[in-house]
């Protein structure tokens, strides 16, 4: 009977022996023969050959390798070889034309004979099992196809144009056709470059548009109608390229202010095709690819309208237009809410909320574009409170944003009127536009932590505004008095005007003081003592030494006044909340 040590010197050595076999099976590429269950001593060895050290670190070790040499051996040769034997094929054919070794008509019945047999043969090659190379057969074949048609018409003028692009066509719907039987992206893929090469290998030189676009248009419906049955982004944003390549360089060469409808009526027709992609391609295909197309879409085709509204010089009809599509893309929005994901119906509301933004400064002029960017500001956070919806709030405070620098920094308005006047209209709606954005953030406590941060910038601009509307306002009324006149007199009512502005301020400080007492909100009592200390500043720097006596005396008895009724109201809180502060307060609003 055998020893223990014979029985573990045995066992050493089948797992020395099953090692040296895998090594074996990994150099020519077999498998591990499965094992049957009924023979545990087989299971045995072959559990100690899945657990050998050496093996599993020598194929981890080379599986990086043989994938980097798999794709340089298998698709970037590939990809080479397809656009070698291309050149070769063209060269082929321009040398045979130059060298008259065969006739015209030959030579275009070799080439197709050849691209027909190819493609056929790429078939035969890719049920022995290699797809890829197959695919780059099918993509010299429908080449070798294209080429011979266009040296067919452009070359040697055997057929006619027309002709030609109706055998191309027939190519590229066989081409879609093959890629739809065998659920192949890239031989779609193949047929949409040759169908976007087709009108630049067929041209003229003449202006054919209604063609040209009627053309596109079969195309990106076609697009259109794929990526209802296979989610083949790739190839409709490819498409979209292709379609918008070709339209610009019509436009670049072509494009008259004659042609203005033709223009506008194809540009649109395109656009409505891409723009149906997210409801044709439903919910369970939208991908981030999509939703990035509709932006290009929407952008690129609203650049174009307005591009061919400026060649008229019609601004109005530009702004118009955006407002149309500004409800369209709403419109779109709502339809999308069961079709799409979420993150497609934000980006339709983005877009439209982005038209309503846009189309303000191109069809308004002056204080109305303030006035618009401040109303569509405001709607737009109002729709984004009840829509839940940050992107449309971000939307509407860029719009808010914008209109209070067009306020301060670039409106200059010409008043011939006091407080009747452009410009306390345009901050009369700038200061109703932000109350009514306060109003719909949230009370004391709620709300998110942006919105805490926002609001009382808010309030502080509302204050803003109003401050320099009336202060404004008093420096016309007094520049009008102060023209022609004589230096004495110009002195005495600029006296009279700096004692009007500190009169201002602390009236307004007063109020502000006594509403945020009233509504009991903290920080409007803030605003109002660091107005009443710019006040104090003013009256004891400027008013004591500028101003005469009499004015000198009201002023500062006014200010005293106005401290002694504050401290009061302070202390008057203090008492009656028994607190050293106010109770039961807001922070902001209520």
């Amino acid at each position: 009977m055998a020893t223990d040590e014979q029985y573990e010197e045995s066992q050493r050595l089948i797992a020395a022996l099953a090692e040296r076999v895998y090594k074996l099976e990994q150099i020519v590429g077999l498998q591990p023969r499965p094992v049957l269950r009924s023979d545990p001593e087989a299971e045995r060895h072959q559990s100690l050959v899945q657990r050998t050290p050496t093996a599993t670190r020598k194929t981890v070790g080379s599986g990086r390798d043989v994938e980097l040499e798999s794709r340089i051996g298998g698709h970037w040769l590939n990809r080479i070889g397809i656009l070698a034997v291309l050149v070769g094929v063209s060269y082929f054919l321009k040398y045979a034309f130059e060298n008259e070794w065969i006739g015209p008509a030959g030579r275009v019945v070799i080439g197709l004979a050849s691209g027909v047999a190819i493609v056929f043969w790429s078939e035969h090659v890719r049920h022995t099992g290699y797809a890829i190379f197959s695919y780059s057969l099918k993509a010299i074949g429908i080449g070798v196809l294209y080429l011979s048609l266009w040296a067919s018409s452009q070359l040697y003028h055997l057929i006619p144009n027309t002709m030609a692009l109706l055998a191309m066509i027939s190519v590229t719907g066989a081409t879609v056709g093959l890629a739809l039987w065998q659920d192949a992206e890239v031989i779609a893929a193949f047929a949409a470059v040759g169908a976007f090469m087709t009108p630049v290998a067929l041209s003229t030189g003449v202006n054919n548009a209604v063609g040209l676009f009627a053309y596109l248009f079969i195309l990106d419906i076609g697009a259109l109608i794929l990526i209802r049955y296979r989610p083949w982004i790739r190839v409709l944003i490819g498409s979209y390229i292709g379609t918008l390549l070709l339209y610009s360089s019509w436009h670049s060469t072509f494009y008259t202010t004659e042609q203005f409808s033709t223009a506008l009526i194809s540009v649109s027709a395109l656009f409505a095709a891409f723009a149906l992609v997210p409801f044709v391609a439903g919910r369970e295909r939208t991908s981030f690819g999509i939703s990035v197309l509709a932006l290009l879409n929407a952008a690129t085709y609203f650049f174009e309208v307005w591009e061919l509204f400026e060649h008229q010089a019609e601004s109005l009809e530009a702004a118009m237009a955006a407002v149309a599509l500004a409800c369209l893309y709403f419109l779109m929005g709502h339809q999308l809410r069961h079709r799409a994901t979420a993150v497609t119906v934000d980006i339709h509301w983005a877009i439209g909320a982005a038209f309503l933004i846009a189309a303000v400064p191109i069809g308004m002029h002056a204080p109305w574009i303030t006035i618009g960017w401040f109303v569509e500001g405001a709607a737009l956070i109002r729709v984004s409170r009840r829509r839940q919806t940050d992107y449309l709030k971000q939307l509407g405070g860029l719009a808010l944003v914008l209109g209070t620098l067009r306020l301060l920094a670039i409106d200059h308005f010409d008043v011939t009127h006091l407080f009747f006047n452009e410009r306390m209209m345009t901050f009369g709606v700038a200061i109703a536009a932000l109350a009514d954005v306060a109003r719909n953030f949230p009370a004391a406590g709620g709300g998110k932590d942006d919105e805490r941060r926002v609001l009382p910038i808010i309030m502080v601009m509302i204050n803003v505004f109003a401050l320099v509307a009336l202060t404004q306002e008093v420096t016309d009324a007094w520049r009008r008095q102060l023209e022609g006149v004589s230096p004495g007199a110009y002195r005495t009512l600029r006296i009279v005007r700096d004692f009007a502005y500190s009169a201002l301020w602390m009236l307004y400080g007063a109020g502000l003081m006594l509403a945020g007492f009233w509504k009991k909100i903290r920080f409007l009592r803030w605003q109002a003592l660091v107005l009443i200390g710019i006040t104090v500043g003013k009256v004891f720097l400027y008013d004591t030494s500028s101003l005469d006596r009499g004015y000198r005396i009201v002023s500062l008895i006014a200010l005293g006044l106005l401290s002694l009724a504050t401290s009061f109201l302070y202390q008057r809180s203090t008492r009656i909340s028994g607190t050293s502060g106010v109770s039961r307060e807001h922070t902001y609003i209520d």
